[in-house]
C-alpha cells in the first residue's frame, strides 16, 4: 500500500494555526463520522458542499484527525493565486492546486489537463484530495447541481490502474452545516459519511471507454450523500420555518447534540419541501370537468397524500406567520411556551441584569484587547460588502473575518509583548488567556442581556396579548407534534429520547478526547454541574450567536 506524501511544514503550521482560529471564531465545531475517513496511504477524494468559500477548506483541514490523514490536498479557483494578499499567500503555502473556471476566463476556454495530471498522481501515491463538486461557493441555501469532475477523476484513475487488481480509491462525502456561517461564536456540524469504494475489478463500468450515463449516476450518488447530511432547501423561508418546527418539537433545554438538532430540522425541512412540491392549489377530489368514475380511479392513498401535503403546507404558512410575530416582538418561542407570573418576570429581569453587568465588568480588561480586532474586521467586512451584491459577497464574509481577525490578533499580541518587553515571555501567555476569559464572560453577559431584553418585552406585551399568543402557540404545537410523531415517525417524547442518547449521530468536538459526547446542549444549568465551562459556552440553544438578539431571520432569497 502506498504511504502518501509527507507533511510540508507550511501545511502543518497553517493547520495548527487555523484550527486554533476556527475554535475561537465558532462557538462549537462538532465532527461526526471520523471513523469513516480512510487511513493514510489509501487514495481518497474528499468532497463536500461549498457555502462558505475558503472557510470550508480550512474547516475540513482542521476536522480530519491527524492520525487518520496527515495531508489533505486542496484545490481552489486560479484567480486566488498570484496576488499580493494574505489570502493568496495562505492558499499557495498550503500546497493548493489552482483550477481554472470558465466563468473566470473571458473566452470561456480553460485547460486543466496539467492540474488533472497532478491530482491523479497524488491519488496514486495514496494522498487525499479535496474537491468541492458544486464548482463554486454559493450564497443560496440549496446545494447547486454538482459538476461531474469527481466522477471523471475516479474513472480516469481507475483506467490508469486497470491492470492493478489491488488498486482501490475512496470517495469520502462530507456535509458541512453552519448554523450561521458568518456570525461570531455560532456553531458548525461536520459529518463524514461512509466512503464509496471503487476498484477496476468491482466497477468495470467506470473504465474507459466509459458511458457518460455512469458518470452522471455516480455524481447523483455523491449529491445525494452530501445533501442528506445538511440543510438543503430551495429558500431561506423553508429553513426558517423548519427550525421553528424543530424548536417547538424539541423545546429549548432538550439535551441533544448539534447533530441531533440538524437531523430534526432536516426531517421537518424535507416534509415541507415534499409538500410544497405537490400541486395543492385545486380540489383534492375530482376536479371540474372530471367524471365521478374517473375521479374514483385515483387511488385512495394518493388522495390521502394530497390531503396531508395540503395540511403541511398550511402548517408551514402558519408557522411563518407565528415566527414573524415573534420576530416583531423580539421573542423566542420558549418565552411563549413557559408562562411566567409578572413578579417572576420582574425578579428574573433584575437578576439577569445584575449578572450581565457583573460579567461585562469582569471582561472589560480583556475586551480592551479585543477592540482593535473587532474594529479591524468590522471595517474590512463593511468595505468588502460594498464590492458587490449580497449574493456575490455573503459567502465570503466568514473568510474575511477569520483572516483579518487573525492578522489583527497577531498585531495585538506582538504589540503587548513589545510594550512589556522585560516580561514578554509572561505576556505571551497571559494576554491570550485574558482574552479568552473575557470572551467567555462576554458570551454569558450577552446571553443574560438577551434574556433581559426578552423579559422586558414580555412585560410590555401585556397579559391579554400573551394569553392570545400562548393559545395560538398551543394550537401550532399540537399540529407540529402530530406531523412529527404520526407522519414523520419522530419520538413522541424528545426530551426523554435525546437525554438517553438514543440517537444514531453523536458528535465529537474537534480536538475532543472522546470521554464524553461533545456538542451537547445542556438544560437546567447543565444538570446543576459544570455550567460555566472555560472551553466553551454550555449553550441551551444551537441558534445562539454573540449578538444582542435571537438570530432567526435570513437574507433575502435571490
Amino acid at each position: 500500500m502506498p504511504e502518501g506524501s509527507g507533511t510540508p511544514l507550511s501545511y502543518f503550521l497553517i493547520r495548527l494555526l487555523f484550527k486554533f482560529v476556527l475554535k475561537i471564531f465558532y462557538g462549537t465545531i462538532v465532527v461526526e463520522g471520523t471513523e469513516n475517513i480512510p487511513k493514510r496511504g489509501e487514495p481518497c477524494i474528499v468532497c463536500a458542499n461549498h457555502s462558505n468559500s475558503l472557510t470550508d477548506a480550512l474547516l475540513l483541514v482542521a476536522s480530519i484527525p491527524w492520525k487518520r490523514r496527515n495531508l489533505l490536498r486542496l484545490t481552489a479557483k486560479s484567480t486566488q493565486f498570484g496576488k499580493k494578499t494574505f489570502t493568496s499567500w495562505l492558499i499557495e503555502s498550503a500546497g493548493t492546486v489552482p483550477l481554472q473556471r470558465r466563468q473566470d476566463v473571458a473566452d470561456g476556454k480553460v485547460d486543466n489537463s496539467n492540474v488533472l495530471q497532478k491530482l491523479l498522481e497524488a491519488l496514486e501515491i495514496g494522498d487525499a484530495v479535496c474537491l468541492f463538486p458544486e464548482g463554486m461557493s454559493r450564497y443560496s441555501p440549496n446545494i447547486a447541481p454538482l459538476k461531474t469532475g469527481v466522477a471523471r477523476i475516479v474513472s480516469d484513475v481507475l483506467t490508469r490502474n486497470r491492470n492493478n487488481p489491488d488498486f482501490t480509491i475512496s470517495v469520502l462525502t462530507c456535509s458541512i452545516t453552519y448554523m450561521h456561517r458568518e456570525h461570531f461564536r455560532s456553531d458548525v456540524l461536520v459529518t463524514f459519511h461512509p466512503p464509496m469504494k471503487f476498484s477496476p475489478k468491482t466497477h468495470p463500468e467506470l473504465l474507459a471507454p466509459v458511458d457518460f450515463h455512469n458518470i452522471r449516476s455516480l455524481t447523483a450518488r455523491i449529491h445525494q450523500q452530501i445533501s442528506i447530511g445538511t440543510l438543503d432547501a430551495p429558500s431561506w423561508r423553508l429553513i426558517r420555518i423548519a427550525k421553528l418546527a424543530a424548536r417547538m418539537y424539541a423545546p429549548l433545554g432538550t439535551e441533544m447534540t448539534l447533530g441531533d438538532y440538524v437531523r430534526i430540522v432536516r426531517t421537518f425541512l424535507d416534509a415541507f419541501k415534499i409538500a410544497e412540491g405537490v400541486d395543492v392549489g385545486g380540489s383534492v377530489g375530482a376536479g371540474p370537468g372530471t367524471s365521478g368514475s374517473e375521479g374514483e380511479k385515483e387511488g385512495h392513498g394518493e388522495r390521502e397524500a394530497k390531503v396531508v401535503d395540503a395540511k403541511i403546507v398550511q402548517l408551514g404558512q402558519d408557522l411563518q406567520e407565528y415566527q414573524n410575530y415573534l420576530s416583531h416582538w423580539g421573542l423566542k418561542d420558549d418565552r411563549i411556551r413557559r408562562p411566567l407570573p409578572r413578579h417572576i418576570i420582574i425578579y428574573r429581569l433584575l437578576l439577569r441584569l445584575f449578572w450581565s453587568f457583573t460579567l461585562l465588568t469582569l471582561s472589560i480588561p480583556g475586551l480592551l484587547l479585543w477592540v482593535p480586532i473587532f474594529l479591524t474586521t468590522f471595517i474590512a467586512v463593511r468595505k468588502f460588502k460594498q464590492t458587490g451584491p449580497v449574493w456575490d459577497t455573503y459567502d465570503e464574509i466568514a473568510q474575511y473575518k477569520l483572516i483579518y481577525g487573525l492578522a489583527s490578533g497577531v498585531v495585538v499580541w506582538v504589540g503587548c509583548m513589545l510594550v512589556t518587553f522585560p516580561v514578554a515571555a509572561i505576556t505571551a501567555v497571559v494576554v491570550p488567556a485574558v482574552m479568552w476569559f473575557s470572551l467567555r464572560w462576554l458570551e454569558d453577559a450577552v446571553s443574560s442581556f438577551r434574556a433581559v431584553s426578552s423579559l422586558g418585552r414580555l412585560l410590555w406585551m401585556g397579559p391579554s396579548e400573551l394569553q392570545r399568543l400562548r393559545a395560538r402557540r398551543a394550537e401550532l404545537h399540537g399540529r407540529v407534534m402530530h406531523l412529527a410523531v404520526d407522519t414523520l415517525g419522530l419520538p413522541p417524547s424528545p426530551e426523554t429520547h435525546f437525554a438517553r442518547g438514543d440517537t444514531d449521530g453523536g458528535g465529537k468536538d474537534v480536538g475532543g478526547n472522546g470521554k464524553e459526547v461533545k456538542g451537547r446542549v445542556r438544560g437546567r444549568w447543565a444538570s446543576k454541574a459544570k455550567y460555566f465551562s472555560l472551553r466553551r459556552r454550555r449553550k441551551r440553544d444551537w441558534n445562539e450567536t454573540l449578538r444582542l438578539y435571537d438570530k432567526v431571520d435570513y437574507p433575502e432569497d435571490y
